[in-house]
């Protein structure tokens, strides 16, 4: 076992919690209903879970498959291919998976700026593709002979031109530089208050306020590509009612669902890992207690840190 300094607060499981969390799986052999899976994550490959999935049932879908890299999940190790190979494979994986989206479903896909181009044209054929948005990851290793790596891409895509899509739910809260006003002094389109003078913006496809997992954060995991859970928020608010179905097929440690749960989104995932699911698991009991999501409060997201500036409020979920 890792030796940890005293304040990682890191997610782990013992061998108990293992066993005990473990219960809780499904592992699909014949055909589900909606309810069945319903708030449930499923242990198993999702090209063998998929099959048994119910037609039409996800309103919401979240897509974060290992990019064309070679990466080490938990001893499975996913290697990096020549392009035309993992396009073959995304492709068998958005062919697997159009048969359980809503007819006015929408679709979130990440990828790093090389697995970008290769995902593009295969979900442009297959959906709309909307936006490209890239956002800011603070962590990554410096190169000497190349520019730093330190953004992502998600593309946005729906089903077909009936989609659901609130913008009111993802405006960013920020600090006012430039305080401008009316010709009788008021405030023009900002809120003047005690602790400073902030303004509502609408979200761009750039993001910059993301603020990776680390070492400190109840929220991380061992997982090499963990999610933060203010990214998935923004997917989920923006992107889904509450009560709507939000599915993750590549589910990692959990993120899609603990955030859905929060959010009160109806959820599930499939992930290949035990211990990844168990983690998850774990994480939605202490979602039970703590339903907070950092860096968003009042309904609102706020720029990185900013947040700790205000006086200790409750989370708006």
């Amino acid at each position: 076992m890792k030796q940890r300094a005293p304040r990682n607060r890191t997610l782990t499981c013992s061998e108990t919690e293992i066993t005990e969390l473990s219960g809780r799986l499904l592992h699909l052999t014949e055909a589900a209903t909606v309810e069945s899976i319903t708030d449930r994550i499923i242990q198993q490959n999702f090209r063998d879970a998929v099959e048994f999935l119910p037609n039409r049932f996800v309103d919401l879908l979240i897509v974060d498959p290992p990019y064309n890299l070679t990466k080490n999940y938990n001893g499975r190790l996913f290697r990096s291919r020549q392009s035309e190979d993992y396009q073959k494979w995304f492709e068998s994986v958005v062919a697997s998976f159009t048969r359980i989206l809503q007819p006015t479903a929408s679709l979130y896909v990440c990828s790093d700026w090389r697995t970008s181009n290769l995902v593009f044209p295969i979900l442009d054929k297959h959906f709309h593709v909307r936006n490209r948005i890239t956002w800011e990851r603070e962590k990554g290793r410096g190169a000497k002979s190349n520019w730093k790596n330190n953004t992502e891409d998600i593309w946005f895509c729906t089903c077909g031109d009936d989609y659901f899509f609130n913008v009111n739910s993802v405006k960013l809260k920020r600090k006012v530089i430039a305080p401008y006003r009316t010709d009788d002094g008021k405030p023009k389109d900002w809120d003047e208050g005690q602790n400073g003078n902030y303004r509502l913006t609408h979200p761009s496809n750039l993001w910059s306020d993301i603020t990776i997992p680390f070492w400190s954060m109840p929220e991380n995991t061992d997982h090499p590509t963990q999610k933060p859970e203010k990214l998935i928020a923004k997917l989920i608010l923006a992107s889904s009612g509450e009560e709507d179905f939000v599915f993750d097929p590549f589910l990692g440690s959990g993120t899609t669902a603990v955030v859905a749960k929060k959010l009160r989104r109806k959820f599930s995932g499939v992930e290949m890992n035990q211990e990844y699911c168990c983690w998850a698991e774990k994480r939605l009991q202490l979602a039970e207690q703590d339903p907070s999501i950092q860096g968003y409060a009042d309904g609102v997201f706020w720029e990185r840190n900013s947040l700790n500036d205000q006086p200790k409020k409750k989370s708006s979920f």
